[in-house]
């Protein structure tokens, strides 16, 4: 199916821009969530803390929390549904979360299928990989960070390695974790 029906399954690929090998995760969504409430679970599957202020970019919309200071004026994200900015099957948007150190994901309907009361959404279907600490200092920042992991001689090992944790692992990828967490939002 290529169209949403009033209750629709999403599954959407999203892959974090300009990092190889790359970020990524494939999730299951209600085509009938707002904007906000996918922030949320992108948040989740993603790795993030919620620290920061996002955006959804589809064509030259701007979906988030409105602010009259803003130009060009930002449309609610708490009113706009998934399905009404993704209608079909390989529509693409943009979800950019921290301004600051600019973490974009491009966001990719892979298919739209009738929801049936065996599926459980939202769940996370695969991915690969950590995505970086929070406030890292963007693309250049998460480069350094990992050089720095990396080669135990570097200047700054010990002190990026005490910031990240030491539990931090840039390869780590749990897929049941991340169900676990959103199951906290269902």
């Amino acid at each position: 199916m290529t169209t949403p029906s009033s209750d629709s399954v999403y599954q959407l690929h999203i892959r974090l821009a300009y990092i190889e090998p790359p970020i990524w995760r494939r999730i299951a969504v209600s085509g009938q969530i707002t904007l906000f409430n996918l922030h949320q679970m992108l948040q989740v599957v993603m790795g993030w803390e919620n620290y920061h202020l996002h955006e959804f970019i589809v064509g030259t919309a701007r979906y988030g929390e409105p602010d009259p200071e803003y130009e060009p004026p930002m449309k609610n994200d708490r009113r706009v549904k998934l399905q009404a900015i993704a209608r079909e099957k390989g529509a693409n948007f943009i979800y950019e979360y921290d301004f600051g150190d600019g973490w974009r994901h491009e966001i990719t309907v892979e298919d739209i299928e009738p929801m049936t009361q065996e599926m459980i959404v939202p769940r996370c279907l695969d991915g690969a990989r950590a995505c970086p600490p929070e406030d890292c200092g963007g693309i250049g920042g998460y480069t350094h960070l990992l050089e720095a992991l990396r080669d135990r001689r570097h200047p700054e090992h010990k002190e990026l390695r005490a910031w990240a944790g030491k539990h931090y692992d840039p390869e780590l990828f749990s897929l049941q974790a991340i169900n676990s967490a959103l199951g906290v939002i269902r």
